[in-house]
C-alpha cells in the first residue's frame, strides 16, 4: 500500500525515475523470502527470549510506562552498534551487504533484509532479555522500531527541520545508503539520531546521495545477490594462503579486503548479458510471479500452524524456487526453463500431499518429465518469453 503510495507520488511529481522495475522487483523478492523463513525462527527467538530472561536476567525490569521509553532507547542503541558493527566486520556485512546492493532508495528497498542478517540482529538483541526487559515488551518495540525504519526509505519526503536533530529521518538515512566518499560508513541510527552524534558517525546531507555500493553489483539474481559476498570472502581466504589471514580477513573490514576479487568471481561465474529489452509481456511475467508469491506468503503465514512439517518445507521451496525465477528471467540465465520445471514438480507435489494422493503425485510428475523434455516445448516457451 505505501510502496504504491509513494509511487504514485513520485509519479505525479516527476520523479518516476525514483523507481527501477529490475530492482523494485529484486528488492521485494528479497523481502518476500526473508518473512518466508523468518515464520520459523521468529518464534524460536522469543522462546529464546524467555529462556534467558528467566535464567540469565541480571535484573526483573517491571512494566510501567517510564520502562517502555527506556526499552526503546536501549532497542536503538543496541541497533546502533548491531547495525555499526554490520559495516566494519567482513562477517556481518556479508550478511548487511544485502540492504545496500539497490541503486534505488525507496520503499521497496526497505524489504532487502535476508535471513542471515535477520537472524544475526535476533541474537543482538538477546542482550535486551538479558538485562531483564520483558520478553512480550522486547518483541512489541521490537515491531515498533521496524516499522519505523521503514518509513526512512524514500526520497519523496524532504528535509523535516527541527525533526532532525531528533529522529532519524529519510534525508538521514538517505545518507547512510550513498556511496559518495564523505557519507560512507555514517548515521547507522534507526530511530534517534544522538547516538551518531554521540560516537562520531553523524553526517547530515549535503551534497545529493550517490545510492548503492561504491563497487555496484553487476547481477539482479536472486541467489547472487544473497551470497556473492561469502564467495568473495572465500576467494580472498584461498588467495591469503594462511589460516591466520583468513581469520583477519572474515573479521576484518570491508575496505581492506581486495576490491578486484568481485569483478574476477562476477567474470568467472556470471553469464554475460546480452543487450535485452523487456516487453510489456515479460514484465507482465515477472509482475505476477511477485504478486502470486506475495499472495502465497500471505496464504503460508495464515495457514502456517495448521500445515505438516513436508507441506511447510514443499510451501518453502515453490516460493524460492519462484522467486530464483524472478531473478534469473531479469538475468536472463540459461537455465531459467529448468527453473520452471522444478517449480512445476512442486506444484504437483504439494497438490499430492494437499489430496493425500500419492497415485496423483506419481503420474503427475512423470507426466511434467515428458513434457519438459521435448524440445518443442522448450522453444515455445523461450520465444514466447524473448519474442519482441
Amino acid at each position: 500500500l505505501f510502496v504504491g503510495l509513494e509511487y504514485w507520488l513520485a509519479k505525479k511529481s516527476g520523479k518516476a525515475n525514483l523507481f527501477n522495475y529490475a530492482s523494485s522487483v529484486s528488492n521485494i523478492s528479497i523481502g518476500i523470502a526473508e518473512r518466508l523463513l523468518n515464520l520459523f525462527i521468529t518464534g524460536s527467538f522469543y522462546a529464546l527470549y524467555v529462556y534467558l530472561h528467566k535464567h540469565f536476567a541480571l535484573f526483573f525490569i517491571p512494566n510501567h510506562w517510564s520502562i517502555w521509553v527506556l526499552l526503546l532507547l536501549a532497542t536503538d542503541f543496541v541497533w546502533y552498534w548491531y547495525h555499526r558493527l554490520g559495516h566494519e566486520i567482513n562477517l556481518l556485512w556479508g550478511a548487511h551487504i544485502v540492504h545496500h546492493q539497490s541503486e534505488e532508495f525507496n520503499y521497496t528497498v526497505s524489504a532487502r533484509i535476508t535471513t542471515i542478517q535477520a537472524i544475526v540482529r535476533n541474537l543482538f538483541w538477546c542482550i535486551l532479555p538479558i538485562v531483564g526487559f520483558d520478553p512480550l515488551m522486547v518483541i512489541t518495540i521490537l515491531v515498533v522500531h521496524g516499522a519505523y525504519s521503514f518509513f526512512t526509505h524514500t526520497q519523496v519526503i524532504g528535509k523535516l527541520g527541527w525533526i532532525e536533530k531528533i529522529f532519524i529521518t529519510p534525508s538521514h538515512h538517505g545518507v547512510h545508503h550513498a556511496s559518495n566518499e564523505k557519507y560512507l560508513n555514517k548515521n547507522y541510527g534507526d530511530i534517534f539520531v544522538f547516538w551518531d552524534k554521540l560516537f562520531g558517525t553523524f553526517q547530515k546531507e549535503e551534497e545529493k546521495p550517490i545510492y548503492g555500493l561504491t563497487h555496484p553489483l553487476k547481477s539482479h539474481s536472486f541467489l547472487w545477490q544473497h551470497f556473492h559476498y561469502y564467495f568473495e570472502l572465500a576467494e580472498a581466504c584461498r588467495r591469503s594462503g594462511s589460516i591466520v589471514q583468513s581469520f583477519k580477513i572474515i573479521f576484518g573490514k570491508p575496505e581492506q579486503l581486495d576490491q578486484h576479487i568481485r569483478a574476477d568471481i562476477e567474470k568467472a561465474l556470471l553469464a554475460e548479458k546480452r543487450s535485452f529489452h523487456m516487453t510489456s509481456r515479460f514484465r507482465w511475467y515477472i509482475t505476477l510471479q511477485v504478486i502470486v508469491a506475495l499472495g502465497g506468503l500471505f496464504f503460508f503465514t495464515l495457514y502456517f500452524n495448521e500445515w505438516s512439517l513436508a507441506e511447510k518445507w514443499l510451501g518453502v521451496s515453490l516460493l524460492l524456487v519462484t522467486l530464483i525465477n524472478c531473478g534469473a528471467l531479469l538475468e536472463q540465465q540459461q537455465w531459467v526453463y529448468a527453473v520452471e520445471v522444478v517449480r512445476a514438480l512442486l506444484v504437483c507435489s504439494l497438490i499430492a500431499f494437499e489430496q493425500q494422493s500419492f497415485g496423483f503425485l506419481g503420474v503427475s510428475l512423470l507426466l511434467v518429465l515428458m513434457i519438459a523434455t521435448l524440445e518443442s516445448v522448450e522453444e515455445t516457451y523461450y520465444r514466447w518469453l524473448y519474442k519482441q
